[in-house]
């Protein structure tokens, strides 16, 4: 079954990776999604408060969501 931009978003977990995986690791996996397709990236890296909004800035997608969880952050990106 092919994803399509009104999917629900899939999560792709992260936790655990340090600075620079969890951008590089979303930056893979967006490229293999539909424009307009949304992905939560969860992650227990600090420094993803500043580095998925600066990639997502930087690369033209939409961060529709950030949200602290326990033990880290989760992150709504729209392609």
């Amino acid at each position: 079954m092919s994803r399509t931009a009104t999917s629900p978003a899939e999560i792709y977990d992260l936790k655990g990776l340090k600075c620079p995986l969890p951008v590089l690791k979303t930056k893979k996996r967006l490229e293999q999604l539909p424009t307009g397709a949304t992905l939560w990236i969860e992650t227990t890296d600090p420094l993803a408060v500043i580095d998925i909004p600066h990639f997502c800035s930087e690369q033209g997608h939409t961060l529709e969501a950030n949200e602290k969880t326990e033990g880290g952050h989760r992150f709504l990106i729209r392609k």
